[in-house]
């Protein structure tokens, strides 16, 4: 709705890019200042998180590149358009995710239980990003006749004039939702290492495959009758759902085997 929130001089600050800086700065704050009552270090949280940002971006752009490589082979010049602009979520949460596993072996630390920390943070990263989309234009919806619509002006990414629905408005809400949830769930009714950051695997892929029904760029590729996003929300999902089972099943696991000790081997030290 602004793409150029305020400039210096010459130079433009765009809600966009603005927005993306704002998530990560946000996602870092909320896990260094969870982390002590996880049980965790909060020290190696920021190298984490600009790790997982750098992999998060690169998987991002990976899978945007990746939906229009058929426009690629036909004008390579679309990949040097493409460089400055195009980005898909589902790529950044599974390129964060590969590279946080890769940081937390490297460091010698948790997995399990980092995937948890950072796990809500991405939520509220989101939520700060999907208004940085509402600003730019993308990720816009479908054309609407309902009174709760948005109207962008000439020069959005999204459709000029028209009534359209406000997907990224939506998006943004959920994740709020999402994060504050997820926050809930760690607090009070988290069981096992890994619930929660499968858990966000299961509500996001949950919401955002409803949602993408209300999409109207389908620029962005359809697997049959599925949108991308849609596809790959399928898999994301069961892996979400099988993920939370595993962890779960292996701690009452731990649990029940620990209970069948002989008292004298519960008592050694």
């Amino acid at each position: 709705m602004k793409s150029v929130l305020f400039s210096i001089g010459n130079f433009n600050i765009y809600g966009y890019g603005f927005m993306i800086a704002l998530d990560i700065i946000a996602a870092y704050i909320v896990a260094e200042k969870r982390a002590p009552s996880q049980g965790l270090d909060p020290n190696p949280i920021i190298d984490l998180t600009i790790t997982c940002a750098i992999g998060g971006l690169l998987g991002a752009k990976l899978l945007y590149l990746i939906t229009i490589w058929e426009k690629i082979v036909k004008d390579p010049s679309v990949l040097l358009s493409s460089l400055t602009d195009g980005f898909v979520v589902y790529g950044g949460i599974i390129g964060g995710i590969l590279v946080g596993y890769v940081f937390t072996r490297i460091k010698k630390l948790s997995f399990l239980k980092h995937f948890d920390l950072v796990m809500p943070s991405i939520a509220l990263a989101q939520a700060f990003g999907r208004i940085g989309c509402f600003l730019a234009g993308c990720c816009y919806g479908k054309v609407t006749t309902h009174a709760f619509c948005v109207v962008f002006p000439e020069g959005s990414l999204a459709p000029a004039g028209v009534p359209l629905i406000p997907t990224q408005l939506i998006s943004s809400g959920l994740n709020f939702l999402h994060f504050l949830f997820l926050v809930l769930f760690a607090a009070k009714w988290k069981k096992a290492d890994g619930q929660v950051g499968f858990l966000y695997l299961i509500c996001y892929s949950a919401g955002r495959f409803i949602l993408e029904f209300f999409r109207g760029d389908a620029i962005r590729g359809t697997v049959g009758a599925l949108s991308t996003s849609q596809f790959i929300a399928v898999f994301l999902f069961a892996i979400g759902v099988i993920g939370f089972a595993v962890c779960t099943k292996m701690k009452f696991g731990q649990t029940k085997s620990e209970a069948e000790k002989p008292e004298s081997e519960m008592t050694e030290t």
